[in-house]
């Protein structure tokens, strides 16, 4: 006998105009480049009825970021900044994760959500130039800086008494991405800006003036 025929949909089904919006805004607004990424799906509802279970649509029971990754090897090179090219990905692919890639307009300085929270109220009573902030339900902070940082932060570190490899401070860039809202990570929940791209942090700052702030509470919360 046959078993039941499985049936799935996609977990953001709700959001997927508001993926697609701001997706083209990344790429119209702030000529970033934009590139879909990988999905959640969820799974029929159980009999007796209960949460639906998520998994990532790359297939992976194991997938270490369910729901945002990059699917495919040349992922770099179908990153667009296009509005009109972001449009047609999204329009091929309606509930594709936001990722932006790093490295090119901008290089990222990621950190714990503790760090980060004292980090950036110092960094605000120091009125310290800052760019975009986005937060994750993983909780980590997430701060946007020049390109270049990837290749700076670990001279600067240890210029400043830390090695590297002693703090949670990781840079993103050539190479790499961060999610952006409204994407979904796992059941966690979605990522969000706690500092929104606006006029006037389009300028970004440059690694060495946030880099002090950002490892004094990297080292505190270690």
């Amino acid at each position: 006998m046959r078993g039941p025929v499985e049936h799935t949909v996609p977990a953001p089904r709700r959001s997927a105009g508001q993926l697609l919006d701001a997706a083209v805004r990344y790429a119209e607004e702030r000529h970033w480049d934009v590139l879909p990424g990988a999905w959640l799906v969820e799974d029929a509802a159980p009999l007796g009825g209960g949460p639906r279970a998520a998994r990532c649509s790359c297939g992976d029971a194991g997938c270490p970021a369910p729901g945002a990754h990059p699917t495919g090897p040349d992922w770099a090179g179908e990153a667009s900044g296009s509005g009109p090219a972001v449009r047609r990905m999204w329009l091929r692919h309606p509930h594709a994760s936001v990722l932006l890639p790093t490295g090119r307009t901008f290089d990222a300085i990621d950190v714990p959500e503790d760090a980060g929270c004292l980090a950036l109220a110092r960094m605000e009573r120091m009125e310290l130039p800052l760019g975009p902030v986005l937060g994750t339900p993983s909780r980590r902070m997430i701060f946007f800086v020049l390109p270049g940082a990837a290749a700076k932060a670990p001279g600067l570190l240890r210029r400043l008494g830390w090695a590297p490899s002693s703090l949670d401070l990781v840079v993103r860039g050539d190479g790499d991405w961060v999610p952006a809202p409204p994407t979904r990570l796992g059941t966690g929940g979605v990522v969000q800006w706690v500092r929104q791209p606006t006029d006037l942090n389009r300028w970004l700052p440059d690694t060495d003036e946030l880099i002090s702030p950002l490892a004094y509470a990297c080292g505190r919360n270690r």
